[in-house]
């Protein structure tokens, strides 16, 4: 929402889980990046408030921005705090910052899960250069938060290059994040580097049907989505590869998203990896305006030095929403899950839902879901 220069905006979640055990009400995942299938299986409550006021003077656009947030029994959070200038004469379409600040590229909505986001730590930058007809944005960051400092022994500092617009064909457009890291104090050394590539394709073999493909892969102190990895002076990095690729689709009433995905994770000091895949997808069909059937399906493996591990979820739910699309928001839910998984999984996460040797549960609950 935008009055007279004024936003406010944000996102929330939360509802009860009726039928719970062990304090388990979601969560119910392999540890995978894109390995939670989140409908019926998040149990968590919290809120996401944006606040930003732009002024106007002589042509210089500034703005700043405030997110709080605040996430189960935590405290409060912040989540962003920066200053944001454009319209200067001599870069009339490129946006100067400073602070800390989200730069979140692209999502997977049904796990939850920002492939490509940079930002998070307080830094500067720019977005929005024009460059023959795409953009460049560059950041440059050190590993402190507004809320926090990284540790006094350990030196991070990183830098992003984003370069979007690229057309490569008729609906198709590539995206380009480029990401270093150097520093000291941390564990195997402070560098790290990565880089991820995307091409969005619109009316994807069919029209309404759009196409998210994704291959990325990172090294040592860099994170794949563009981030720091393990800056805490205590974890080593890691080498990641990633290949995924997502479908949407609205159809008149019937509306989704899909998910296939496999990556790699080996850790720089053992040497131990980690192999994951996902499958899966939700699904919305409106029998009303305001009322939709939702089922999403998904099967997740991962494997590494002990035996293959294995889980399976499915959710039905109710939803009470403003339209027939996929995306409407705010929805009320009342959904059923039903997951189960193999006994390998049930030791490597016998800490929370694997707990007393059960390979399977159910979940059922009421959740709210909006942003705005």
């Amino acid at each position: 929402m935008e009055v007279a220069g004024f936003e406010f905006n944000g996102y929330s979640r939360g509802g009860p889980v009726f039928n719970h055990e062990d304090g388990v009400k979601g969560g119910l995942s392999l540890g995978g990046e894109l390995q939670k299938f989140r409908l019926g299986n998040e149990g968590d409550n919290g809120i996401e408030v944006n606040f930003a006021r732009t002024f106007d003077v002589g042509g210089v656009k500034w703005k700043v921005n405030y997110m709080p947030a605040k996430w189960g029994s935590g405290d409060i959070s912040t989540e962003q705090a920066f200053v944001e200038m454009s319209g200067f004469s001599f870069a009339p379409e490129a946006k100067f910052w400073a602070g800390q600040r989200r730069l979140r590229i692209q999502d997977v909505h049904i796990v939850d899960n920002f492939l490509m986001n940079y930002g998070d730590n307080q830094g500067a930058g720019v977005t929005d250069i024009p460059i023959g007809g795409m953009k460049l944005g560059v950041g440059v960051f050190t590993g402190d938060k507004f809320d926090s400092n990284q540790p006094a022994n350990v030196k991070a500092r990183r830098i992003n290059a984003d370069l979007s617009e690229i057309n490569t064909n008729p609906g198709g457009k590539l995206r380009v994040l480029l990401t270093a890291v150097s520093g000291s104090g941390q564990v195997n050394g402070g560098s790290g580097s990565g880089i991820s590539v995307s091409h969005n394709q619109k009316d994807f073999l069919i029209p309404g049907l759009s196409n998210a493909l994704f291959v990325q892969t990172s090294s040592g102190h860099a994170r794949i989505d563009g981030q720091f990895e393990s800056i805490d002076g205590k974890s080593a990095g890691k080498r990641v590869f990633r290949i995924a690729d997502s479908i949407n689709w609205q159809r008149g009433r019937f509306g989704g998203q899909a998910l296939i995905a496999y990556q790699t994770n080996k850790a720089d000091v053992t040497g131990v990896e980690t192999k994951d895949f996902s499958l899966g997808g939700r699904g919305s069909y409106a029998f009303t305006k305001n009322f939709k059937g939702l089922a999403e399906v998904s099967t997740t493996t991962r494997k590494g030095a002990g035996p293959d591990q294995r889980l399976s979820k499915v959710t039905l739910a109710g939803a009470l929403a403003l339209s027939e699309d996929f995306w409407s928001r705010p929805e009320l839910r009342l959904y059923v899950t039903k997951a189960n998984w193999n006994q390998a999984a049930a030791l490597a996460n016998a800490a929370s839902f694997g707990a007393n040797g059960k390979t399977s549960r159910t979940l059922v609950g009421v959740q709210y879901e909006v942003w705005w």
